[in-house]
Parts: structure tokens; C-alpha cells; sequence
């Protein structure tokens, strides 16, 4: 029986909730795996927003009411476990880092991250993230001449390696950037790759991806044990159980393996320049379309009288924030979130038996027409008054919300500024957009190339 004739024969889970059929789902194979996004935006609009998918044995359910969200990731996030099979391709990767762990593991490795993610932790490290994207663009983007088409989509992974390394590790991984780049684009493929398998394949067996996927993992543990190792040859011999007070030290002096060290590395090394990179390729994106809200901004930067922190408020920067905020909700980095309950669960009017799998995507909530007026249309101004609390979850909700949220927010504000006080961004001629590319974050298929014009050189 080949894999179509095994979708046609799923049954759908009886629960009252409409949804496409098995042959429905056996038709679109092919076009959901290469283009997701569109295949849940067409059963929305068709079904509604709560869709069921036919699945053998509990049910699968997308979840697109702000509302049922909120109860799954935040009010009833007790009752919802990682225990999916989003996450267990996530950790054939990372480990069972913090963002990929379940209960109750994550909420001690949480409790040992927390204090690098503090308010005043950010505040030290802005600078380093200046100095990181002040690196990459002075080696990376043109000094004297105009109109240089550049793809900034590579640019933003490098800075956002290079930021990740400089501010949770102390460590230049320039050095080992290529590798790191190489290899966490590998890996990303594969998570995703893993994360679709309809038909699972043990760990064990010789397969093409499970020997690629080594290979990858080899990179990956490879830059982690020497970081891990030269961090430990630091220690001075007065205080031999500290070694610094930046995320790889805080681990280290903890009871966590090595083993589990390395987890956490990675999961910060993928997880920490993936999403920032590609939601500062699309934030530029929307800018260079938008070039009267690109002026706004540089106006505004410029007014500060001094480079932009991590930290700088709100209300000093209502259009770069709005923008940045509005930029988040047209792309979010995660396009899916899962869960399993872990016991039978009434969501609105639907009883969902314990093992349900829960969907919730990002990219759906944020373009609902329900609770956005012109849900497709960059309009910063959304965001002027402030950040909503429903049906906005660019970096999650609940207890298990991104612990990076601030970190990201607050690279992401220094990087704009920094690339906004040296250029002008315009869309090449015969521009048209990249499509949105489902990896471990969306990133732009084929890159994002820009044109970028010196500052001076236009003014």
C-alpha cells in the first residue's frame, strides 16, 4: 500500500469538529509538505476556525480562535505537553534542550537561563550586540558606492551567531561561523524534514536522513565541546567552580552534564540566530517597501542623540517599535506551535479526549480578519498604543513563552539601528517577494535581497 492509499484509509476522529477528508489530505500531500502555510490558510477559510484533521487513533485539531489558544497555551498550559512530534524532531537535534524538553525537566533548565535573560543582564550585553552587527556589516555591505543589491538574509544569520556567541557564551565564534552556519542550516532542514514524517523511521536504522542527521549532529557537538572545554580551562585556581556569569557559566557551575550542557548550547546557537535572522530579513523587507515608515524610523533613531540599547523604551521609539511589533505579526519566526493534552479537556463547545494533538500557527492567528483589520497590510500604526494581549504570539504565551522574547526584541532594535544609521533600503528592480520557506523559523526561499544605498551618499 503506497502512502496515499494509507492517507485515504485514516479515518477522521470523531469529535464533531469539520475538517478535510483522508483523500482530501492524500490529494494535497505533496503541495502541504512543500508549502504548509497556504494548505492551513485554505482549510481555515474553508472550515473555519477549528479544523480536524484525519489522523489514526487521537485527534489532530488546528486551533486559529485567540480564545481556545489562550486556554491551551496559557490558562490550561498544565493540561498541554511538548510531547509532540514537532518537538521529538527538534531533539534529535538539539537534545532535550530547553526548548524542546517537556516537564518537569525545562522548568530547571529554565530556572538556571533566567538570570542571563534579565532586564539588566540585556542592558550589559547591548553593546556587544552592536559590536556584532557593526562587524558583519562593515565586512559584508558596500562602504562608497550606491545601489548595491545585497542579500540580507545571510547577513542577519551571521550577526545573529556572532550576537548569540558574544553575548550568552563570551565567545568569538567567528572563527567557527561557517561551520555553525553550515551545520545549523543542516540541521534546520532536518527538524523540519523529521517533524512531516507521516511514516517514522527509528533512530537506529541506516537510513539517508538518520546518517545525514549524524553527520550534522558530529558539527554541531564538535564546536560545543571545544567552547564548552575552553571555557573550563578559564577557571581561575581561587575560584575553580566559577566560570562567568554568562549562560555557558551559569551552566557549567550547575549540576547539568556535560551532555546536557551541550544541549542547551545548541538549542541556543539554533534557536537563538534562527528566528532573529529571519525576522530581521522580513522587518527589512517590509521596510524597503515602505520607505516612508523607513524615514520615520531613521528620523526617530537619529533623535535619540545617542545608539539605540536594548532596552531603550517604548514610548523614545513609538514607530521603530510599532514597526518591529507589526513586522512580528505579519512573520513570525514559528509558524507552528503543538501540544498534547494530557487529559480529556473541553475547548469552547469541543470535548478533545486526553492524547489530542493541538496546532496552533502563529501565521494564522496573526492575519485572522477577525481580529485584524487588513490583515495582510504593514500598518505599524496597529502598534502605537502598545502591544495587545490576544491573538499576538510571535515569540508563544503562557509559562512556556520564549525565555529569548526581551533578547530578540532587543538585538533586533539594535541591529535596525545600526543598519538604518549607515543605509538607505529600497526593493531592486523587478522586485517581487520571496515566498516564505517553513524551516525551523519562516525564512525567504532563495534569500531576501536588498538594495542598499550609503546614508550619506543619499542624503
Amino acid at each position: 500500500m503506497n502512502l496515499a492509499d494509507r492517507l485515504q484509509a485514516l479515518q477522521p476522529a470523531d469529535i464533531g469538529v469539520p475538517g478535510p477528508s483522508s483523500a482530501d489530505m492524500a490529494r494535497a500531500f505533496r503541495s502541504v509538505r512543500r508549502d504548509p502555510l497556504t494548505f492551513l490558510t485554505e482549510v481555515t477559510e474553508r472550515f473555519g476556525d477549528t479544523v480536524a484533521f484525519p489522523v489514526p487513533g487521537a485527534p489532530a485539531v488546528l486551533l486559529n480562535d485567540p480564545a481556545h489558544v489562550r486556554q491551551v497555551l496559557q490558562t490550561s498550559a498544565r493540561n498541554w505537553s511538548k510531547q509532540t512530534v514537532q518537538y521529538a524532531a527538534l531533539a534529535r537535534v538539539t537534545g532535550p534542550g530547553l526548548l524542546a524538553c517537556a516537564e518537569p525537566n525545562w522548568i530547571k533548565h529554565r530556572r538556571l537561563a533566567a538570570p542571563v535573560f534579565h532586564r539588566r543582564r540585556l542592558e550589559a550585553v547591548g553593546e556587544q550586540v552592536r559590536d556584532a552587527a557593526r562587524t558583519v556589516l562593515a565586512d559584508h555591505t558596500p562602504a562608497a558606492h550606491s545601489g548595491s543589491v545585497v542579500d540580507v538574509s545571510p547577513l542577519m544569520h551571521r550577526i545573529g551567531l556572532d550576537a548569540v556567541g558574544r553575548a550568552l557564551f563570551s565567545s568569538d565564534l567567528t572563527a567557527s561561523t561557517e561551520r555553525l552556519l553550515g551545520a545549523s542550516s543542516g540541521a534546520a532542514e532536518f527538524i523540519v524534514r523529521l517533524g512531516r514524517s507521516v511514516l517514522p523511521t527509528a533512530q537506529w536504522a541506516p537510513t539517508r536522513t538518520n546518517l545525514r542527521l549524524r553527520s550534522v549532529r558530529r558539527k554541531l557537538d564538535a564546536v560545543a565541546t571545544d567552547i564548552i572545554a575552553a571555557r573550563r580551562r578559564t577557571a581561575a585556581p581561587s575560584t575553580p567552580d566559577f566560570h562567568g556569569d554568562d549562560l555557558l557559566g551559569l551552566l557549567i557551575d550547575s549540576e547539568l552534564t556535560d551532555v546536557e550542557i551541550r544541549d542547551e548550547l545548541i538549542t541556543m546557537v539554533i534557536a537563538g540566530h534562527e528566528t532573529v535572522a529571519a525576522a530581521l530579513s522580513w522587518t527589512l523587507m517590509l521596510l524597503a517597501e515602505h520607505t516612508e515608515i523607513q524615514d520615520r524610523m531613521r528620523a526617530e533613531l537619529g533623535a535619540l542623540g545617542s545608539p539605540v540599547s536594548m532596552l531603550t523604551p517604548r514610548e523614545q521609539l513609538p514607530i521603530t517599535r510599532a514597526a518591529i511589533d507589526e513586522a512580528l505579526r505579519l512573520y513570525p519566526p514559528a509558524w507552528a506551535i503543538s501540544r498534547r493534552s494530557l487529559a480529556a479537556e473541553r475547548v469552547g463547545d469541543i470535548e478533545l479526549p486526553a492524547g489530542t494533538l493541538a496546532i496552533i500557527s502563529p501565521w494564522l492567528l496573526h492575519r485572522r480578519g477577525e481580529s485584524w483589520p487588513e490583515p495582510t497590510q504593514f500598518r505599524p500604526e496597529r502598534f502605537i498604543q502598545g502591544v495587545p494581549t490576544s491573538g499576538y504570539i510571535p515569540f508563544g504565551q503562557g509559562p512556556r513563552l520564549c525565555i529569548g522574547r526581551d533578547f530578540a526584541l532587543g538585538e533586533m532594535l539594535v541591529v535596525i539601528g545600526e543598519l538604518l544609521s549607515s543605509y538607505r533600503l529600497d526593493t531592486p528592480a523587478g522586485w517581487t517577494r520571496p515566498e516564505p520557506e517553513t524551516l525551523v523559523a519562516v525564512h525567504p526561499r532563495g534569500g531576501m535581497p536588498l538594495r542598499l544605498t550609503p546614508a550619506d551618499h543619499h542624503a
